[in-house]
């Protein structure tokens, strides 16, 4: 999963929810102390995120981290709290029980809110592991009185923005049928019976007999996908780019004087809004984002090679 979109700490509403906020908070500031501020770190990072780590500490005191974040890093300290607040605990208190108070800020507020202090809790706590977190505003001054001195709310000078992340490359890549998840295709009935979905489908040698049965049946994917896999290859000796394949693909079917169906079907193939596109590298064990009619239709004419898109991040040492 690269990276989810960043989340927003749940808003809490209701007599129930208020009761419970005022719990945390008035917990946590019981614990309140002259502490100080032993870790001001601009470019911390926990596992992939990064974020500004202030540390407040003082003698037989339960250590209080500030973690604030820009918008544009990824992923978020909402989305990775626990690991997060894990981290600073192994790292910099590792002999309390307790992990250290962990507070957190996003810059600026997701969804056009005001960028604010969230107290998190944890509803679960082993040594260096946290699970089950709760979100609660805090204020500034509270914080200044938890602490007992002055938190800096910005992200702070150090800051490095990240690099922006290189658009990923469209790329055809010839693959064997079977290497493709098993397709669960909703629209016609005469594939239903391949997918488990009901009852009411035909056999397999039915759907051959009733060749005519949907479009997906009515034509000859050997053929189409011999031209598919032929104008791969050529394209690639031409250096002909992915967002070209669809005229490339449909010239030389024209040349080799391709049926309608056939041209539509590999048309089909080399079209990017359409390619069929597993929803992952590991195709097996993936689904698909586009074309599992098509690939199960194939797979009842007994189809062993076709045409998937990619999109392939240069950064990925293993595209």
């Amino acid at each position: 999963m690269d990276d989810l979109p960043k989340e927003t700490p749940p808003v809490r509403s209701g007599a129930n929810a208020s009761g419970s906020c005022a719990a945390m908070l008035a917990e946590t500031l019981r614990l309140a102390a002259p502490r100080q501020r032993t870790i001001d770190n601009h470019m911390f990072r926990a596992g992939r995120a990064s974020f500004r780590l202030q540390l407040f500490t003082a003698p037989g005191q339960r250590a209080v981290a500030v973690a604030t974040q820009a918008e544009d890093e990824s992923p978020s300290l909402t989305n990775d709290a626990e690991l997060c607040a894990a981290a600073v605990w192994q790292q910099f208190c590792p002999g309390q029980e307790l992990p250290p108070v962990w507070i957190e800020r996003q810059l600026p507020g997701a969804f056009g809110r005001e960028p604010d202090f969230q107290l998190v809790t944890f509803g679960e706590t082993e040594q260096y592991q946290l699970h089950q977190p709760d979100w609660c505003t805090i204020s500034t001054e509270q914080i200044v009185h938890l602490v007992g001195g002055p938190v800096a709310e910005d992200r702070g000078e150090g800051y490095v923005p990240p690099e922006p992340e290189a658009e990923p490359e469209l790329r055809f890549e010839a693959i064997e049928l079977q290497r493709l998840a098993q397709p669960r295709p909703f629209r016609e009935e005469c594939m239903s019976g391949s997918s488990g979905a009901t009852s009411r489908s035909r056999s397999w040698t039915d759907r051959l007999l009733r060749r005519r049965c949907c479009w997906y049946h009515s034509g000859d994917w050997h053929r189409v996908n011999d031209m598919a896999l032929t104008a791969l290859s050529r394209a690639r000796d031409e250096d002909v780019k992915a967002e070209g394949m669809t005229r490339y693909a449909d010239a030389y079917a024209a040349a080799a004087g391709a049926s309608k169906w056939e041209r539509a079907a590999l048309y089909s193939l080399y079209c990017p809004p359409v390619a069929i596109q597993p929803s992952g590298d590991d195709y097996i064990s993936n689904s698909f984002i586009n074309g599992q009619h098509r690939v199960q239709a194939m797979r009842d004419a007994g189809v062993g090679r076709t045409v998937v898109l990619r999109l392939v991040r240069p950064d990925n040492p293993a595209d």
